[in-house]
């Protein structure tokens, strides 16, 4: 008889090579190992052979990181999405896509599940199940991490690693690993280990060696560089007049972001979950495009409109945040962030500087921003007549002159 197949999202550590043989053994079941490919660069280096000795029957690596760059950061830098005002939602706006590739590999596959290595304190775990539900209800979710009888069987790292060396499991793992890191395309998020200290100096000197993607501001060139950013309707589409794919250009501004210290977060965080976390990220392609679609929206997004979409950004970044990206709610208010992206189209010119991001010109060919009309001087136009600020600032302020009266009669 031919056994039932469970799609398991696999990276290679040290967890996910253990939940393989698990899975394997407690099921009696294939396991397909899936990773997807949305960034980790030489994290990839001989997965599938790993897979393959730990006891996947079949392994899929697939380069999703065109579709990661188009379909997901895309429309979501068009929203503007930061979360609680500092978070980028590197890690969060990774997983639907992941989830979403994983329901198409088991139905294909005719798989009767499929696993994931999230435990059960952390996000990632509803944003691949909320996913699974939206795209497969039909397909079962294992997540070992959740399962009694797992957490039994390791209830520490060190037993993870005796399991390891006793089945052959090809993994490098230490006991003492002072941290947890997760990378991708738009950042690279830290946490755990020494980072569960709140107080813990992640930028000191001493600990420069764990980032990744960028040098310390103190480090960057004593030099800025200036770039110019292309948008087509809320899209960067070139930088210094190159055109590139949405993956080319993230890229692009991961080097050069990275290059002068720039997208370095450090912060506690809300999880959906109910606890508070700390994580630090490096997201330097994603600082510089977020800076530079804020601007070239400030010169062409009507006023209304921009601050209608901006009235939305928390609750979108929290959809995002929490796994809600194929959630009715988020597709709605993508349908309204790209009605407003029509005009965001235009030229922005940045000065990259030791971390920071510098305004240094915005253009565009629908400007809305007029220097006749905004001018300190005679207005040639005469479309703004001084004199009818009068009668608009007295309709304003009677409410504000009745309210006033009623609490002086108070007295």
């Amino acid at each position: 008889m031919a056994k039932d197949k469970i799609v398991l999202a696999y990276s290679g550590g040290l967890d996910t090579s253990v939940i393989l043989k698990w899975l394997k053994e407690t099921y009696d079941a294939e396991i397909i190992a899936f990773t997807a490919d949305i960034g980790q660069k030489e994290e990839l280096d001989g997965l599938e052979e790993k897979a393959l000795a730990t006891g996947a029957s079949k392994v899929y690596i697939d380069d999703l990181r065109e579709e990661f760059a188009q379909d997901f950061i895309n429309p979501m830098f068009q929203a503007g999405a930061l979360y609680e005002g500092q978070y980028l939602l590197g890690t969060s706006i990774a997983r639907p896509l992941i989830a979403k590739r994983m329901v198409d590999i088991a139905r294909a596959e005719g798989a009767i599940a499929i696993a994931h290595g999230a435990t059960g304190k952390g996000n990632d775990q509803v944003r691949f199940e909320l996913t699974a539900a939206a795209l497969a209800p039909e397909i079962s979710v294992i997540a070992p991490w959740r399962l009694e009888s797992f957490r039994e069987q390791f209830p520490g790292r060190a037993e993870m690693i005796a399991y390891a060396e006793k089945h052959g499991i090809p993994v490098q793992a230490s006991a003492s690993k002072p941290y947890s890191m997760d990378r991708n395309l738009l950042h690279i998020s830290f946490e755990s280990g020494m980072l569960e200290d709140p107080w813990f100096d992640a930028s000191a000197d001493e600990n420069r060696d764990m980032y990744v993607l960028s040098v310390s501001p103190e480090e960057a060139p004593d030099q800025a560089e200036y770039i110019e950013l292309t948008f087509e309707s809320g899209i960067a589409t070139a930088i210094n007049g190159e055109s590139l794919s949405p993956l080319g250009v993230m890229d692009k501004l991961n080097e050069l972001g990275g290059k002068h210290g720039i997208g370095r977060v450090d912060m506690v965080e809300n999880r959906f979950v109910g606890m508070k976390s700390r994580g630090v990220y490096e997201t330097p392609g994603g600082t510089i495009l977020f800076t530079a679609h804020r601007k070239i929206e400030s010169l062409t997004m009507d006023r209304e409109v921009m601050h209608l979409r901006d009235s939305l950004i928390s609750k979108y970044s929290t959809l995002v945040y929490n796994g809600f990206w194929f959630a009715p709610e988020r597709l709605a208010l993508q349908a309204l962030v790209a009605e407003s992206q029509k005009n965001v189209t235009g030229v922005v010119r940045l000065k990259l500087y030791k971390g920071n991001v510098i305004g240094a010109g915005v253009k565009s060919p629908v400007s809305l921003y007029n220097p006749d009309i905004a001018t300190m001087e005679a207005d040639p136009t005469q479309a703004y007549d001084q004199g009818d600020a009068t009668g608009f600032i007295r309709l304003n302020a009677l409410r504000l002159k009745v309210s006033s009266g009623v609490e002086q009669s108070r007295k």
